[in-house]
């Protein structure tokens, strides 16, 4: 009897602990599904927002696109965005901005809120007075779609040739640029000798710098695009974490055509 009393009141413990287990389960599920919409309402209002941008369209012209005005018009409500990023067809169409680091817009959003999808930043390296020849920029890969998520599609060729070329616009330039590479990479230990660190690269030295760095991007490409670029071309490097190996990286170069 004292065997069956303890076999039940074992049972009864082990079925508690289960629905304890199942409990913490749903809350998790939850906040999860919960944290998942206010992300996507967030990013949505970011990607929409370029649009609800009131702007003179007299002041459209040759020069002038409606975009430039619109990005200048965001620019009021924070100096720290330099751009607009948009690839047709994909969730990426989002502003781009540059802080004193490389943390900041990380966890922060245009409007200066924190978020854990974070924004698409340029390096804080990169000097617009020069102009630099690599336009590096980062974002999250957010396993929800959000920011960079969906720049690991150029993994298929076949999504490459969908979607060979994207824009970018400033304040002062409506630009379309054309992809010529598209690499898995990883972050390198210092110890590690003739591997391609593309996120070092922001401004070439010289011609034999600039051409060092195409022909590395070229080399390690999942897939020849048949594009190239010369010394003095316009290059823009969009860079996320992939999954692949320890401190992944997938990136896309491309130049200004």
């Amino acid at each position: 009897m004292a065997r069956a009393r303890h076999f039940k009141e074992k049972e009864r413990k082990s079925h508690k602990l289960l629905i304890i287990i199942l409990i913490v389960l749903i809350i998790i599920s939850v906040v999860y599904i919960i944290r998942y919409f206010i992300n996507q309402y967030e990013t949505n209002k970011e990607s929409d927002v370029l649009a609800s941008v009131e702007i003179d369209e007299s002041q459209i012209t040759d020069d002038t696109t409606e975009r430039m005005l619109q990005v200048r018009e965001l620019q009021k409500e924070n100096s720290d965005i330099v751009g607009w990023l948009e690839i047709e067809g994909t969730n990426i169409n989002y502003p781009v901005l540059q802080g004193d680091d490389n943390s900041y817009y990380m966890t922060h959003n245009y409007k200066r809120e924190t978020t854990s999808s974070g924004s698409l930043f340029l390096d804080k390296d990169y000097d617009w007075n020069i102009p630099s020849s690599n336009l590096l920029i980062y974002g999250h890969n957010n396993l929800d779609g959000l920011m960079f998520q969906e720049l690991l599609k150029y993994e298929d060729e076949s999504f490459y040739k969908e979607h060979p070329t994207f824009r970018f616009t400033t304040a002062d330039e409506d630009a379309e640029y054309e992809i010529i590479s598209a690499f898995k990479s990883r972050v390198y230990y210092k110890s590690e000798k003739n591997v391609f660190r593309y996120y070092y690269f922001i401004n070439a030295e010289d011609e034999e710098e600039y051409d060092e760095f195409v022909d590395s991007a070229k080399e390690a490409s999942l897939y020849d695009t048949g594009k190239t670029a010369e010394y003095g071309d316009q290059l823009m490097t969009l860079s996320t974490c992939a999954y692949h190996t320890e401190d992944g990286r997938f990136a896309v170069v491309a130049k200004k055509k």
